[in-house]
């Protein structure tokens, strides 16, 4: 499935509508980011503890659920559980306006909805980094990561942007039902994919355990997938310790409006964007490989700037840190994710995702702990120093592994048959 035209895969109709659902269900995902924090802090006055609670339960579904996920979506049809798991995300969502509407909401109920709503995520992640490579042939997986990640930064510069509005207009909670619609939007335009892999076929006595250790092996085995990881669960744990308090800083400590927060998000939208838009050139420059460990190496420090900020102008020009910590992340991610697409057999797909993102997002929900914790112990402000030196620091798993010199995925896959119209 080569594409010869500069155009290259936005001539592809299926890709185009997984592009189409992947910005309305980002957009969603933008909104959400902003706003149920919001309605932790702002409906229901919770203090730093109970917003970091918050973010554990939303990153849970990865340790609950993460390993097994990947062994029962190789056994699936991936577009199918898209679909799936878009509807009932969205359906979840909209119980918390409907709650509030009711005069029912509590933590109790945001807590809930986090959970089920993460579980659903690490469906939908696992399917998604699948479907690609049976979509767009493997000859094309770095431009369709980029494509998808420019859709999912220009997002990240307009979900903020509305959500600030949208909350100081609507209230946080009625803004999540933008995020629901969008949901279900993103699981309706998904139908319309006509491409989709044969149906896997099924062992005469499937066993999950095996499936599980199968794809273990495999990932932690590879030095360059063991490296990946490792440096992602290090800088995943320190980054969500920081984007625990980052809004309870912005909001208490500097005193900014949903608008004003809204915009500072956005313009981490703008680094992603720019991010998302240079990843192919800079790979194909510097190998993909050194760009996994130099992008977070040039990138995380600028993140100090936050934290160094006071009420005013200041506040803005640390913004700045932020979009270079967006910018480097998408590029990290374009490399990282092809290269691991690349290395791995069609059937282990989901297996291979499922493990990177149980060890790598592992971390996450104790990093949402940890940083309520340090929020209330230290205040917002010292964890956010804490978070800006632990993401530096995850540049050390990749230094010390081949990535330092690998410019490409060495090593061929055998790719099985992929791909059917219905």
């Amino acid at each position: 499935m080569s594409m010869s035209s500069r155009s290259g895969l936005l001539r592809d109709a299926d890709f185009v509508r997984l592009s189409a659902a992947t910005a309305l269900g980002q957009l969603g995902d933008r909104i959400i980011f902003l706003a149920l924090p919001l309605v932790a802090i702002v409906a229901l006055d919770a203090d730093e503890f109970q917003v970091g609670v918050l973010t554990a339960t939303t990153t849970a579904g990865s340790l609950l659920i993460g390993l097994p996920a990947g062994a029962w979506v190789d056994r699936m049809r991936k577009r199918s559980v898209m679909i799936g798991t878009d509807l009932a995300r969205a359906v979840i969502l909209s119980t918390i306006p409907l709650a509030w509407w009711s005069d029912l909401l509590t933590i109790w109920w945001l807590y809930v909805v986090a959970l089920a709503h993460g579980v659903l995520t690490v469906f939908f992640d696992v399917a998604y980094v699948s479907c690609l490579p049976h979509l767009v042939g493997r000859g094309n997986l770095v431009e369709g990561n980029s494509k998808l990640s420019a859709i999912r930064s220009m997002t990240s510069i307009g979900g903020p942007g509305m959500a600030g509005p949208l909350i100081g207009w609507l209230g946080a909670p009625a803004t999540l039902l933008v995020s629901s619609a969008g949901m279900a939007m993103s699981g309706l335009l998904a139908t319309g994919i006509r491409r989709r892999e044969q149906k896997p076929e099924r062992s005469e006595r499937p066993r999950l355990l095996r499936d599980i250790k199968e794809g273990l092996a495999f990932v932690l085995e590879h030095p360059a997938l063991r490296a990946i990881i490792l440096g992602d669960a290090t800088f995943n744990l320190f980054l969500v310790m920081y984007q625990t308090m980052l809004l309870v800083f912005l909001k208490r400590d500097m005193g900014l409006d949903s608008f004003g927060i809204g915009l500072i998000l956005s313009g981490m939208g703008c680094g992603a964007l720019l991010g998302a838009l240079s990843a192919t050139g800079v790979s194909k420059r510097v190998g993909q490989g050194p760009v996994i460990w130099l992008a977070p190496l040039v990138t995380c420090p600028p993140t100090v700037l936050m934290p160094m900020a006071h009420p005013g102008w200041s506040v803005y020009a640390a913004a700045l840190g932020l979009a270079c910590l967006s910018l480097g992340g998408v590029i990290r991610f374009v490399a990282q994710s092809s290269f691991q697409q690349t290395l791995t057999p069609d059937r282990l797909l989901g297996r291979t995702s499922a493990t990177a993102r149980f060890v790598s997002w592992g971390g996450i929900p104790l990093g949402g702990f940890l940083g309520g914790v340090s929020g209330s112990v230290f205040g917002a402000r010292t964890t956010l120093w804490i978070g800006a030196v632990g993401m530096t620091s995850s540049i050390l798993p990749y230094v010390l592994s081949p990535l330092r010199s690998m410019r490409e995925s060495f090593g061929e896959v055998d790719p099985e048959p992929g791909c059917t119209h219905e």
